[in-house]
C-alpha cells in the first residue's frame, strides 16, 4: 500500500481495544489481496474443470469419465491432487474472510454496523442459489454467505481468538472428515468391511456410488444433448437442498477458514504489517512440508487403482490435514510477491481479483457456452489434458478482458451490482 491509511480503534468483545488497525476508507487498495484474489480465482478453475466438462464424480473418480481420462497412469490426477485441489477453495475461503473484516473495517469507519453486512450476504446468498439451480452446481457461494452470517458474530473477537478459533476449529473438522470420509473406504473396499456384521453397510455403501454415478449418467445426458430447460429441472428436482447439504459437510472448513484470513489480516499479512522475509520462510515452509505430506496420499490412491470410496477417502478423509499449511503457505508467500507484482502479467493478475465476483460467475457461465450439448457441445468429448486446455483459454480472456474493464468502468459488473443491492441505491459505474 502506498502512504498511510487512517486507523481506529476496534474493540473485542468486552469492550476493550484490541489494536489500532488500518481503515481502507480512502479509495487505496490493498493490491497484495488483489494479486491473491486473482491466482485464486484462476486456480478454481484449474481445480473445478473436470466437473465442469465431465460428469460430477470425474471431479474425484477418473472412471466416471466418459470415453476415458487421457490419463491412464493417473499422473495429471496425482498432480492436479498435490498442487491444486482445495488448495484454490481454501485460498478463497481465507480472502473471503479477510475481505469480510475489510467490508466491516471501512463500514465501521462511517458509522454502519454488522447489518450493512448482513444485507451483502444476504444478496450473496441469492446470487449462490441462482448459480447452483441455473449454472452450474458447483457453487460455494451459498456456503460463503452462511458461514459468512455465523463469521459476522466473531468479527469483535480479539485477532488472537479469531487465529486460535480458527486453528482449533480447523483441526477438528479435519480429524471429523478423517473418521467421517475414511470409514466408508474401509466398509467397502478392504477386508474389515468384508466382516459379517457389515455385510448390510457394505451392500448400502455399494448401492450409494451406483446411485450417484447413474445420477451422473443421467446429468451428462442432459448436459450433452438434453435443453436447458431441462438441466435446470434436474437441478431443481434431483439436487433440491444439495446447496444446504453441502453446508453441513464445508461449514467445519469453511468457517474456521474465514477466521483465519480475518486473523491474518489483521496481524498485517496483506499490508506489510508483517516483515516479508519471515512471510516468505514461514510460505514455503507450509508449501514445502504440506505438499510432502500429500503427496504419498494421492500416490496411495493411485497405486489402489482410483476406486470410488478410495478417492473419497483421499480427498476428504485424509488431505484436509496437510492441505492447510499448504493455504496458509500459499497466502503467505502471494502476500510477499504479490505486493510488488507489475508489467502486463501483474497488472492483468491483480485485476482479475478486483473482478473476482464476475469472474467466479463468469467463468461458470463461459463454461456452461463451452460444454453444453445446446450451445458448444464438449461435455464429456475432452480428456484431462484437453480440459486443461479449456483452462488456459480461459485464464487468457480473465486476464485481457479485466484490466481494460477496470479502466473504464469503476467496478466489476457484477461488484456494482452486488453494491447497488447491498446499499440500495445505485452507483455510478463509468469513470
Amino acid at each position: 500500500m502506498s502512504g498511510q491509511a487512517p486507523a481506529i480503534a476496534v474493540e473485542d468483545m468486552t469492550g476493550t481495544p484490541d489494536q489500532i488497525v488500518p481503515v481502507a476508507a480512502t479509495g487505496e487498495r490493498i493490491s497484495s489481496l488483489d494479486f491473491i484474489r486473482g491466482i485464486a480465482v484462476m486456480g478454481i478453475l484449474a481445480a473445478n474443470i473436470v466437473a465442469f466438462g465431465q460428469p460430477f464424480a470425474a471431479y474425484m473418480y477418473p472412471d466416471a469419465f466418459i470415453g476415458g481420462s487421457g490419463d491412464p497412469a493417473g499422473w495429471m490426477w496425482v498432480a492436479q491432487f498435490v498442487l491444486i485441489d482445495g488448495k484454490m477453495r481454501g485460498l478463497f475461503t481465507l480472502l473471503f474472510g479477510a475481505g469480510l473484516y475489510l467490508f466491516m473495517e471501512k463500514a465501521w469507519a462511517k458509522g454502519a454496523t454488522r447489518w450493512l453486512q448482513a444485507r451483502r450476504l444476504f444478496f450473496l446468498l441469492l446470487f449462490g442459489l441462482v448459480h447452483f439451480y441455473f449454472i452450474w452446481r458447483g457453487d460455494i457461494l451459498v456456503l460463503y454467505s452462511i458461514a459468512g452470517f455465523v463469521g459476522l458474530l466473531c468479527l469483535r473477537w480479539s485477532r488472537k481468538t479469531q487465529l486460535v478459533a480458527g486453528l482449533v476449529g480447523y483441526v477438528l473438522g479435519a480429524l471429523f472428515f478423517l473418521g467421517a470420509m475414511t470409514f466408508p473406504y474401509l466398509i467397502a473396499e478392504t477386508d474389515f468391511g468384508a466382516q459379517p456384521q457389515f455385510a448390510d453397510s457394505r451392500e448400502e455403501m455399494a448401492a450409494e456410488a451406483q446411485r450417484e454415478l447413474a445420477d451422473g449418467a443421467r446429468e451428462a445426458e442432459i448436459i450433452g444433448q438434453g435443453s436447458y430447460a431441462e438441466f435446470v429441472r434436474h437441478n431443481m428436482t434431483e439436487h433440491t437442498a444439495d446447496p444446504f447439504n453441502f453446508l453441513f459437510i464445508f461449514i467445519f472448513e469453511t468457517l474456521p477458514l474465514m477466521l483465519l484470513g480475518v486473523a491474518a489480516y489483521r496481524y498485517g499479512w496483506f499490508n506489510g504489517g508483517v516483515d516479508a522475509g519471515r512471510l516468505r520462510k514461514w510460505g514455503w515452509i507450509g508449501v514445502i512440508a504440506g505438499s510432502a505430506l500429500t503427496l504419498p496420499i494421492a500416490l496411495w490412491a493411485q497405486a489402489g487403482g482410483f476406486t470410488y470410496w478410495g478417492t473419497i477417502a483421499a480427498f476428504m478423509g485424509l488431505s484436509p490435514l496437510p492441505r492447510l499449511p499448504v493455504v496458509l503457505g500459499l497466502a503467505a508467500l502471494l502476500a510477499v510477491y504479490g505486493t510488488d507484482a507489475a508489467g502486463w502479467l501483474g497488472t492483468r493478475v491483480k485485476a482479475a481479483g478486483r473482478m473476482a465476483f464476475s469472474n467466479y460467475l463468469g467463468t461458470s457461465i463461459l463454461m456452461l457456452l463451452v460444454f453444453h450439448g445446446w450451445a458448444g457441445g464438449l461435455h464429456g468429448e475432452l480428456t484431462r489434458g484437453g480440459l486443461y486446455l479449456v483452462v488456459l483459454i480461459a485464464w487468457v480472456v480473465m486476464l485481457c478482458w479485466s484490466k481494460p474493464w477496470l479502466e473504464r468502468f469503476r467496478y466489476g459488473p457484477l461488484e456494482w451490482l452486488w453494491r447497488c443491492l447491498t446499499y440500495g441505491r445505485v452507483f455510478q459505474l463509468p469513470r
